[in-house]
């Protein structure tokens, strides 16, 4: 007779799997939570998420970034870490699968996890022990809850066959003990030893606490990430609150006429919060400034190490500096203007004096980050900043502060270093920086580039005068001229406003008389030097795009 006619058990069915991933996701969302609180707790260290995602970030390939820029625009942070976590979902999952039902196994693979975490958060640039320590932490708290869930695992509870109304028949082996047979949820029997005999794992609470402790734990973690987060970020925003910016011992020069006058052309100066970012940092760095050092160093005589304070008390130098991105696309956003505040980067090296040879100044940033910058271009006479002030206040924490580098004349990614940390005098020759290591030029001058604002592409309009206007920009060279071309004819002169120096954009107008159709405008600039902006296309890569700016209307 079969084995269920008999009273003999049948085999324990394994847990639904459903219960296995949502007990590794819960644990994995613990982790994540805890890690972020020890990492505010203990000063800002890499969490595992910030950790292991900057080592993605570095690790992209290079034209994977510049296709998340043009695709994401400054949103491609955001982006990486919703498609981390989700990858850490589905690890998640499987984890605790195999926890449920072979635990060693599911805390091998948290283990795992950890090793990864650990070693993401200690080759970090500038690492010290204290990294490892939100890993550590968030692995020792999934552990403990994949087994406490484990332990709570609804199960298939053994009841004697004859309460299910199975009797035995003539073959059964006349044992005294009661068949037993599974059923989910019911209570688990005890032998007579007290011993339960719910395939050894215990008298099971069941599925409503099994849910609460998972849903406990994920809503700690919603909590807990951006708490962490948000606990560190406000100490910093305290912090810079308390900052009380010198008075420049040279000030910017009072704003000509700089405005074309035209409605919808960008402003000259832009906002801290319409700033464009790009930066390779996931998540913005965070410091104090009674935390912040800058240590100058290297091929130099006099190595130098100066304190926040030390800093604001040498003289400030106020100038207005367009700043551009070696991402912008012809026609791009990614380019603004301000008025900065920080000390002369000339004269600090004259401090520390150079030796022969040292013909590039490589600065960090807190989070490793590393660009290049010639020598020579920070020694010219050029307006180059230890920046520390922005538009009238302290650097926004997103663009860099405490200190960041401003350099006119220069794409970003050699020279516009934020969250600055360290100097050090090198040559060319013996180190390349984060972007030359991913084949961008070393030496990477601001293209002479023009930007049609109004009208907008593909807007319609109407018959008769209608204003043509942008910003061209030539850092460190200046705009002589802008003309503007319809259906590629003639070109015309616009008409330029006026520039506080040769280092800012600047605005330019044109009166067309439309004409109706489909028309095709396009835009190009002359810089001081008498070179005109080249109409060869060219994308970004490996030293600025290239063309002109052209867009299509339609006039009725």
């Amino acid at each position: 007779m079969e084995a269920h006619k008999t009273g003999r058990p049948a085999p324990a069915r394994p847990p639904k799997q459903w219960y296995g991933e949502l007990a590794g996701v819960a644990a994995t969302a613990l982790a994540l939570g805890v890690g972020e609180l020890v990492a505010a707790a203990t000063g800002g260290p890499s969490a595992p998420l910030v950790a292991v995602g900057g080592v993605a970030v570095d690790a992209t390939p290079t034209p994977v970034k510049e296709f998340a820029v043009a695709v994401f625009y400054t949103y491609d942070k955001l982006v990486l870490q919703a498609g981390i976590v989700l990858v850490l979902a589905a690890f998640a999952a499987f984890i605790g699968v195999l926890a449920m039902r072979r635990l060693g196994y599911g805390l091998a693979g948290v283990a795992g996890f950890g090793v990864i975490g650990v070693l993401a958060a200690v080759t970090r640039p500038s690492a010290t022990w204290a990294y490892a320590l939100p890993t550590v932490a968030g692995v020792l708290a999934a552990a403990g809850l994949l087994v406490l869930l484990r332990h709570t695992l609804p199960r298939p509870a053994l009841v004697p066959a004859q309460d299910l109304g199975v009797s035995s028949g003539p073959e059964s082996d006349g044992a005294a003990q009661e068949a037993l047979t599974p059923v989910e949820g019911a209570r688990p029997q005890s032998s007579d030893a007290g011993i339960p005999l719910a395939d050894g794992v215990g008298q099971s609470p069941g599925r409503r606490r099994f849910l609460t402790l998972a849903g406990a734990a994920i809503g700690a973690a919603v909590v807990a990430v951006p708490g962490g987060r948000l606990l560190w970020a406000q100490r910093v925003a305290a912090a810079r609150a308390a900052v009380v910016l010198p008075s420049p011992s040279s000030p910017a020069a009072p704003l000509p006429q700089v405005s074309a006058g035209v409605p919808g052309v960008t402003k000259f100066v832009t906002t801290n919060g319409d700033f464009y970012r790009i930066d390779t940092a996931l998540t913005v760095p965070q410091m104090e400034p009674k935390d912040w050092q800058l240590r100058v160093h290297g091929r130099v005589k006099r190595p130098l190490t100066l304190t926040y304070e030390q800093l604001l008390a040498r003289p400030m130098v106020e100038r207005y500096i367009t700043l551009a991105c070696v991402s912008n696309e012809v026609g791009g956003e990614l380019v603004g203007n301000a008025r900065w505040l920080g000390v002369s980067i000339k004269d600090l090296l004259d401090e520390v004096e150079p030796e022969e040879g040292a013909d590039q100044v490589v600065s960090r940033s807190q989070d490793g980050y590393t660009a290049g910058t010639p020598t020579a271009a920070l020694r010219d006479g050029r307006d180059a900043l230890l920046a520390v002030g922005m538009n009238g206040e302290p650097l926004p924490v997103e663009h860099g502060f405490p200190v960041r580098m401003v350099v006119p004349g220069l794409f970003g990614y050699v020279s516009a270093t934020k969250w600055l940390t360290e100097l050090e005098l090198t040559s060319f020759s013996d180190f390349s920086a984060y972007w030359v290591r991913r084949d961008y030029s070393a030496l990477a001058p601001v293209k002479t580039q023009s930007r049609i604002d109004t009208p907008a592409a593909g807007k319609r309009l109407e018959q008769g005068p209608v204003m043509v206007a942008g910003v061209a920009w030539a850092q460190h060279r200046g705009v002589s001229a802008v003309e503007v071309r319809v259906d590629d004819g003639p070109w015309q002169p616009a008409q330029l406003a006026a520039v506080p120096s040769v280092d800012t954009w600047r605005q330019w107008s044109w009166q067309w008389q439309a004409t109706s159709g489909k028309h095709r405008l396009q835009v190009r600039a002359t810089d001081n030097t008498g070179q005109v902006q080249t109409g060869q296309a060219h994308k970004p890569l490996p030293d600025g795009a290239t063309g002109w700016h052209t867009i299509n209307v339609t006039v009725t």
